[in-house]
């Protein structure tokens, strides 16, 4: 476990390879694997391998960490079978669904995504 992870959260111990994840894809800041409780066609979730509570906790260098994860899905997107078209949703706090306080997005894709 890095010193960038915390010993109690789900998301490190993934990382980690504590808890076994399919990796879906995986670079030196993030993971992407499948959610266990997924809500579209397509339910993936990337992580990035440092922890940090939620999108509020960035500062400018792990802001832009986020950002190159990001930019990796122009290039992933036909890979992950997201080409057609994806949503990406970032919970911040219990009352907006965060369940697991590590960032991580979720990636919907596969049809039916029209309104919220």
């Amino acid at each position: 476990m890095t010193d960038s992870h915390d010993k109690n959260c789900v998301f490190c111990k993934i990382i980690d390879g504590l808890i076994p994840s399919e990796r879906l894809y995986e670079d030196d800041k993030m993971i992407i694997i499948r959610d266990i409780q997924p809500k579209a066609k397509i339910h993936l979730l990337m992580i990035p391998k440092e922890h940090y509570k939620d999108i509020t906790s960035l500062d400018q260098r792990t802001a832009e960490d986020l950002g190159l994860c990001l930019l990796k899905l122009k290039e992933l997107s036909p890979v992950l079978g997201i080409d057609g078209g994806f949503r990406l949703i970032i919970n911040r706090g219990e009352r907006a669904g965060q369940t697991v306080f590590h960032l991580h997005i979720h990636i919907l894709a596969g049809g039916g995504l029209i309104g919220f």
